[in-house]
């Protein structure tokens, strides 16, 4: 029976389950396969994956590992695609349109094209599409993206002095809010929570689920409370020392650990 493996097919990409088809597949070789947009070349993440982590009803094999001529073929179509990033930014220009082009890609047996962009606005880029058909006579595809989509595929390197995580090791982007920044007692300025995309730091939601656990039952910033028979407002909290800062009326600060409000 064929061992299954996981593949990527672009840097902390969507991972694809296949069978081996008879392959002798290593972690980290390369293999020929059908991704969602064709047949590409990919890389192995896992090797004897468990049969019963995927859904079998949709793992196919690997059309075969790379061989040389596929390198070769696949060298050339990253340079061709870098071309094609050029006509397709003049034919932008030409028509008008207020797109922005992040990456072009072709499939390994060049039957497909495929051009990511940004834009504010839906875009009509049909004629656009007919233009590059009739010069790279192949199908063309425009897939509109996000700005955090951007820079998975860009790349950078964060405020923190490394790669971008979404470049690096996120496979999907999860919902952050300015909750994980509060929580975290972060202060609140956009230059200092934002990443290179402009959005809030997918990091803030690392600790998230930290931060809920521990302050469970936690009275919140700013809301009131007992102490001593005093009352006052909670001002800060630590979830390491496990306690609250509250400071009554007449200014008085008292620290009380969280197995107060647990019992």
């Amino acid at each position: 029976m064929d061992k299954l493996i996981a593949v990527v097919f672009q840097s902390a990409g969507k991972i694809y389950y296949f069978s081996t088809n008879g392959e002798n597949v290593e972690f980290k070789d390369r293999v020929v396969a059908q991704s969602d947009f064709g047949i590409e070349v990919g890389t192995t993440v896992k090797v004897n994956v468990d049969r019963k982590e995927v859904d079998l009803n949709n793992i196919f094999p690997i059309v075969r590992l790379m061989t040389n001529e596929d390198l070769e073929i696949y060298k050339k179509n990253l340079k061709d695609a870098d071309s094609a990033m050029n006509v397709c930014r003049k034919k932008i220009k030409e028509h008008d349109l207020q797109m922005k082009l992040v990456k072009a890609r072709y499939m390994l047996d060049r039957s497909k094209l495929l051009f990511y962009f940004t834009a504010e606005e839906r875009v009509d880029f049909r004629a656009l599409v007919k233009d590059l058909a009739s010069i790279f006579r192949t199908r063309i595809e425009l897939r509109q993206i996000g700005v955090r989509d951007e820079f998975k595929i860009k790349g950078g390197i964060g405020m923190c002095g490394r790669e971008l995580c979404c470049a690096t090791h996120l496979r999907t982007f999860e919902g952050v809010t300015l909750k994980y920044a509060k929580q975290q007692q972060l202060y609140i300025n956009p230059s200092k929570i934002s990443g290179a995309c402009g959005k809030l730091l997918c990091c803030l939601r690392y600790e998230a689920d930290v931060y809920q656990e521990e302050l469970k039952n936690i009275p919140d910033l700013g809301e009131e409370t007992e102490i001593e028979g005093k009352k006052g407002v909670v001002t800060q909290y630590n979830i390491f020392t496990k306690e609250i800062t509250v400071q009554t009326r007449d200014s008085e600060v008292f620290k009380i650990p969280f197995r107060r409000f647990r019992r």
